[in-house]
Parts: C-alpha cells; sequence; structure tokens
C-alpha cells in the first residue's frame, strides 16, 4: 500500500467533512495546532479509513492518532494496510 494513496484519501475525507485543506502539509498534526480535528471528527475520519483500507485502530489509539501529524497517520494506514494484505495472501 502506498501512502501517497492513503494520503490522497484522507485529504479528500476531510473536504468531505468541511475541512479546509489549503496550506495542511505531511507535517501538520490532525488534532489541535493543525488540521484541529475534534474527536469526533478524528473518529469519522479513522472509520472512513478503516473502510476503505480494511484497516483498524483500536479506541485506545484515539488521542494517539490526534496527536499524529498528517504523514505519520498516512504512514501508518499503509504500513498496517500492508499488513492486512500480506496476511490475506499468506492464509
Amino acid at each position: 500500500m502506498k501512502a501517497a494513496e492513503v494520503r490522497e484519501f484522507v485529504f479528500e475525507t476531510l473536504r468531505e467533512m468541511n475541512y479546509d485543506t489549503e496550506g495542511v502539509e505531511d507535517d501538520s498534526t490532525l488534532g489541535p495546532a493543525g488540521v484541529d480535528l475534534e474527536s469526533l471528527a478524528m473518529a469519522e475520519l479513522a472509520v472512513r479509513v478503516e473502510d476503505k483500507f480494511g484497516v483498524r485502530f483500536a479506541d485506545e489509539e484515539s488521542e494517539e492518532l490526534a496527536l499524529m501529524t498528517v504523514g505519520e497517520f498516512t504512514a501508518t494506514v499503509a504500513e498496517r494496510a500492508t499488513n492486512v494484505a500480506s496476511a490475506g495472501q499468506a492464509g
């Protein structure tokens, strides 16, 4: 899974959720002082990413996700999606 594909989906989803992505870069945090996603919006983004890429986030990860940068989040999703795909091919 390529991080660029995940990044594109994340930005598309943020725009659908009515967040302004202009000026948002890979080093922008998802939470305060960055994209400024509130907890419900972060949960919605996580669910959409889970549905699209087949990855899962534990409930306990929500605060950690909000502190991630866009780049860290997309890399995490890409890595997990690759692991899911690899596990699917192995099984």
